[in-house]
């Protein structure tokens, strides 16, 4: 059987671990890439309008304004201006009852 020095078990530990540390800078310059994504996707998006007014089944109807970010804005709900949302509120489209746009705008019957 050879002999093995010490000296060289130490160099193929440093080896071995030169390669883990190696694997451990891949995955930390990764995972950094991937914050640096999603922080820039968030700085992206665009922000959620103040109103919106969700349509009908059919899409063309209007049946509820909404205070911007309202959990019951259905997906066909789109954003609108203030002025539109108040328009809609006196042309008798529904208030949500959730969020109460008409008391936001200071629509009341």
């Amino acid at each position: 059987m050879p002999d093995i020095r010490r000296l060289d078990v130490l160099r193929f530990l440093e080896r071995v671990q030169l390669r883990d540390l190696a694997r451990t800078r891949t995955w930390i310059a990764d995972e950094e890439r991937r914050e640096a994504e999603r922080i820039r996707g968030e700085q992206a998006r665009p922000l959620a309008p103040d109103w919106l007014i969700e349509k009908g089944l059919d899409g063309r109807a209007a049946v509820y304004v909404h205070v911007g970010g309202c959990h019951m804005a259905g997906k066909r709900s789109r954003g609108v201006t203030q002025d539109q949302a108040r328009r809609a509120l006196h042309e008798q489209v529904d208030a949500c009852p959730h969020c109460r746009p008409d008391t936001e705008l200071g629509v009341l019957e």
